[in-house]
């Protein structure tokens, strides 16, 4: 694979013609890319879990001062039992996946642990799920036109509203979604 192709920190956003019900409207975060596959999470289908409720779950105690209502996303249909934590600021979890020097995915309980106190990631995106492609699927779907790619922002990783975030990366190509036509034509 060129180095061209490696869609790591990538936004995968949806084509309107997507049909498939767990990828219809989403942006995915690539969190890694290379010849044997991809992994991404999903960044704006929220649950209806709540963080609090999953720190409930896991018998964590959440400090007064922390936001316990912040939701927890579906992050894709693989593994949806498996907590990722995509967080900025990259630190020293005990599972982490360094996508940038400033972008993590961390699976590991100690991420979400510290979140609950406070002294975690003040940046950070939990799913329960993730998408994942084998060998040479993603580089197909894109070039049978499911899927417009482009760099990643952080600030709409981690600050815009779930419900703009489809818009808000496609806007970053240059690309109004809501002008594009579900329907394929052949010429």
């Amino acid at each position: 694979m060129s180095e061209t192709s490696d869609l790591t920190n990538h936004f995968l956003i949806a084509m309107p013609g997507l049909a498939d019900p767990n990828f219809s409207h989403t942006v995915t975060y690539i969190c890694e890319h290379n010849e044997k596959g991809a992994m991404g999470i999903v960044i704006n289908r929220p649950s209806e879990l709540t963080l609090g409720e999953v720190f409930d779950h896991m018998g964590i105690e959440a400090s007064p001062r922390v936001d316990v209502e912040v939701p927890v996303y579906e992050g894709g249909p693989v593994e949806p039992e498996h907590g990722f934590v995509i967080h900025a600021s990259v630190g020293a979890w005990d599972s982490s996946l360094k996508v940038t020097d400033d972008i993590a995915v961390t699976t590991s309980r100690d991420v979400l642990s510290a979140i609950a106190y406070g002294e975690g990631p003040k940046r950070y995106l939990f799913a329960l799920g993730y998408a994942g492609w084998g060998a040479g699927q993603l580089e197909d779907e894109i070039a049978s036109n499911a899927w417009l790619s482009g760099p990643a922002d952080s600030s709409i990783l981690f600050e815009s509203g779930p419900g703009q975030r489809w818009t808000a990366a496609a806007a970053l190509l240059g690309v109004d979604v809501n002008l594009l036509s579900s329907q394929i034509g052949h010429a």
